[in-house]
């Protein structure tokens, strides 16, 4: 009697936990059964040098536990210190400096900063944290008068999309008012993030759902 198939590589992807509730959506939609996802705070955006020695515990404590460790971080202001980090492990992390090229597609991304340099960009858990993130985050909501300084210098607000959620883009388009700036909404999809899994779990091309 022939063995049974040995499935996909027990996988675990390391991630900011702004991507938490999409990364789960990906993984129940397509039954990835052979991945799980540890996240560490979204507030270490706000201090990225801890985030590379943050990533580095969680590798170490996962090492001897999966066949493969997978990294949903761009390089997020680290100056390249997560990349050495990861380097060491000899873990792959998505491509892109940030959630927003790879939302957005690297190529699609660098043709909107082109575009317009001085875009503020949201995504799905921006836009439902933004009174915390950025307005009591910044302090506007003690010293509004501070806006012109913080984003005086910008011209527009691109919503980048990763659902279809018309409280959602109703919440983005206030924001962007409340900041003074244009608004335009793009429909990214969490394609970018399913195709990194699905081709580093599964083999390249292989197929996936988002």
């Amino acid at each position: 009697m022939s063995a049974p198939a040995e499935g996909p590589p027990r996988t675990l992807v390391v991630a900011c936990g702004a991507l938490a509730r999409e990364m789960l959506a990906i993984t129940a939609l397509n039954g990835w059964t052979h991945v799980d996802l540890e996240c560490l705070p979204a507030i270490l955006h706000n201090t990225p040098a801890r985030i590379p020695e943050a990533v580095a515990a969680k590798l170490a404590a996962a090492r001897d536990r999966y066949a493969r460790i997978l990294c949903l971080y761009g390089d997020c202001g680290t100056g390249g210190a997560l990349d050495r980090v990861l380097a060491a492990a000899g873990v792959e992390r998505i491509p892109g400096d940030h959630c927003y090229a790879f939302y957005a597609g690297l190529e699609e991304f660098a043709a909107l900063h082109d575009a317009e340099p001085g875009t503020f960009y949201l995504t799905d858990y921006l836009v439902r944290h933004f009174e915390a993130l950025v307005i009591r985050g910044l302090g506007l909501d003690r010293h509004p008068e501070l806006l012109p300084d913080y984003f005086g210098n910008y011209r527009r607000v691109v919503y980048l999309a990763q659902t279809e959620d018309r409280d959602l883009d109703a919440r983005a388009s206030a924001a962007a008012a409340r900041l003074g700036l244009a608004f335009e909404i793009r429909r990214t999809g969490l394609g970018g993030i399913a195709r990194f899994v699905a081709d580093k779990t599964l083999g390249e091309g292989a197929a996936w759902r988002s």
